[in-house]
């Protein structure tokens, strides 16, 4: 296949002309015409200056311009698509899905150690569903329930009370006086504790 460089330096030397005649004619810098015919990328002239240097040069050599034209594009393009492509910086290989892994186990790891160690030293958390008071009386009795940390210690009013395995608990107390405290306290492993209480005045 023969390229754009070849066709037009044979053109000139079939008809016995020099680069030095040709730029003379043409007024074109003979720096250029050596650039074209040596295919010597780097001095060519910017685009479109470029195309139409090598067109009135192939017309001048009584060649179709725009044949030639096309030849130089694809002999262009052919260059451009040979050049090595640059190596990606950054590609997914195994040592980096083994970097990837290991970076986030140690964040899921690390993540898991700080929520324990701020749950072990923060107070657990208490409700308490306290029954209403407008109704009751001397010697009747409500129920206290509520919720807290499945692995806490309640309390109320000292008593021990069961907590089951979702932290649950119930206690039945008898009103025994006008003014009536009722404390819930809650106690973590850790030492920490929640507090709740309320007051009742029973008629």
């Amino acid at each position: 296949m023969f390229r754009t460089s070849i066709i037009l330096k044979n053109a000139r030397e079939d008809k016995d002309l020099s680069i030095a005649e040709v730029s003379k004619k043409l007024k074109i810098s003979p720096r250029y015409l050596e650039a074209i015919e040596s295919e010597d990328r780097s001095a060519f002239p910017s685009e479109p200056y470029c195309s139409l240097i090598i067109k009135d040069y192939a017309t001048f050599l009584g060649l179709n311009g725009d044949d030639i034209i096309s030849l130089f594009r694809r002999d262009f393009a052919v260059k451009q698509n040979n050049r090595p492509v640059a190596a990606s910086k950054f590609s997914l290989t195994p040592h980096t899905f083994f970097i990837i892994g290991l970076c986030l186990t140690l964040i899921i790891f690390v993540g898991y150690v700080v929520t324990e160690y701020l749950k072990y030293n923060q107070s657990p958390p208490l409700k308490v569903n306290w029954p209403e008071d407008s109704s009751l009386s001397l010697s009747s009795k409500i129920e206290i329930t509520g919720s807290t940390d499945a692995e806490a210690t309640v309390r109320i009013n000292n008593d021990l009370i069961i907590v089951d395995q979702y932290g649950n608990f119930k206690k039945t107390i008898a009103l025994s006086s006008p003014d009536q405290k009722v404390v819930v306290e809650s106690l973590s492993h850790s030492g920490k504790t929640t507090s709740l209480e309320k007051i009742y005045h029973p008629k």
